[in-house]
């Protein structure tokens, strides 16, 4: 499949499968049109060029498959034929893409559905993805993407739960989901969780893409404006965490390699939602990203802003990762004993945590215990992302070699 189709498929499958599902078909049904009108524009478009209204094309076609699986009276297939052609202009003002977006997302979020289901649901159903390219954006075997996605197409079909309008009532939690569901899928591309990419750009993009989108339609949920303006102020220092291959902890990266309108427009996305009501844990970690992104260096960095964030952070959403993360502030701002201390009882509460053990080998060696080297070590060998490792175990032999810092 071209470049070019594989782009138009990714822009207009969540809203040829919304023409579907509008008529109140399950799922599953129609996405398998879906996938076939996909196969017969493989195979059409390449011969015939690229039609200037595709969507309308897909839904057509998809439309007509849906009614021969279905087999419906010959009354209604006339009606749906009908209604599965509207040009782009007619179908937007009747629909809405913004909406259509919104709840493709809020299905594929729906509370029945395991988080490991909605994201893989999300990115099949909403980003366009191939089984294939889910099982390697989130790092598990092909079959076990698969059976995700058909655990959550069973699980809707079992719950009757079906593309409409989404009560107010129900609103705030389906949100809370989606939201959950982006992050997810936007942390498992900026730090894959195994493999030897530092960080994998294809979903990285998806999630922003597909944040991108719900902020559109929510621009005045200020949730959604945190989670993306801390993607965009992540995503910002893309360039510099990486060289030669190799992971490059944010103590040593090239601030000149940031991209400064990305975090001059997560900063503004900040700026806007902070005011507007309740502080959540997306706009807190974005205010915390902000603080990094705008400081000129490490040493000039407000790290008393930042812990009294990840303070904020603890008081609304408690995580493994905001403890870690005030932990390590803390050393910043009292020294690296007192970081040491901070984080033995995170240590004794999981003490398989890759990340902690890393923190703790950094700090021993600021402060010359030899100790240092068998921490790094025992981080890397906890933790299955081998970009990760290879920093780790590099970590561990410089200071075998010549020994920790200086106290």
């Amino acid at each position: 499949m071209s470049a070019e189709i594989e782009e138009v498929w990714r822009r207009e499958a969540p809203h040829v499968l919304a023409a579907l599902l509008r008529r109140g078909s399950v799922l599953e049904d129609c996405e398998d049109a879906a996938q076939e009108a996909l196969a017969a524009a493989a195979a059409q478009w390449p011969r015939d060029e690229v039609p200037r209204n595709p969507r309308g094309w897909l839904i057509r076609v998809a439309s007509r498959r849906l009614i021969d699986v279905t087999r419906a009276n010959a009354a209604r297939t006339q009606r749906e034929i009908s209604d599965a052609t509207p040009d782009v202009a007619s179908w937007s003002a009747r629909t809405g893409d913004q909406d259509d977006s919104l709840q493709m997302l809020m299905l594929c979020c729906h509370p029945c559905l395991s988080t490991a289901s909605s994201v893989a649901l999300t990115l099949r159903a909403v980003a366009g993805l191939t089984t294939r390219e889910i099982a390697a954006g989130l790092l598990v075997p092909e079959a076990t993407a698969a059976q995700r996605i058909s655990r959550a197409k069973a699980t809707l079909r079992a719950h009757d739960a079906r593309f409409a309008g989404i009560e107010m009532a129900e609103l705030p939690p389906r949100l809370h989901a989606v939201r959950h569901v982006l992050h997810l899928i936007f942390t498992t591309g900026a730090a894959p969780p195994s493999g030897a990419a530092v960080i994998n750009q294809d979903v990285v993009s998806e999630a922003i893409r597909l944040t991108e989108r719900l902020h559109r339609a929510l621009p005045r949920d200020p949730e959604t404006s945190g989670l993306l303006a801390l993607m965009l102020l992540v995503q910002a220092r893309a360039a510099a965490r990486t060289r030669d291959g190799m992971l490059v902890p944010l103590a040593e990266q090239d601030r000149g390699q940031w991209d400064r309108d990305l975090i001059a427009r997560g900063v503004s996305l900040l700026e806007e939602a902070l005011p507007t009501g309740p502080v959540g844990p997306f706009q807190l970690q974005g205010a915390i990203a902000a603080v990094h992104a705008t400081s000129t260096t490490l040493r000039s960095t407000d790290w008393a802003q930042i812990h009294e964030l990840y303070r904020m952070l603890l008081s609304v959403s408690p995580s493994p990762a905001a403890e870690l993360g005030a932990a390590i502030a803390l050393s910043e701002l009292r020294g690296p004993l007192a970081g040491l201390e901070e984080l033995q009882p995170l240590l004794r509460a999981r003490p398989r945590d890759h990340r902690i053990h890393a923190a703790m080998a950094h700090l021993l060696e600021a402060v010359g215990d030899p100790a240092a080297v068998a921490a790094y070590a025992r981080a890397a060998a906890l933790t299955d992302s081998i970009a990760e490792q290879r920093y780790l175990n590099d970590r561990a032999h410089q200071v075998r070699r010549v020994g920790p810092a200086a106290p």
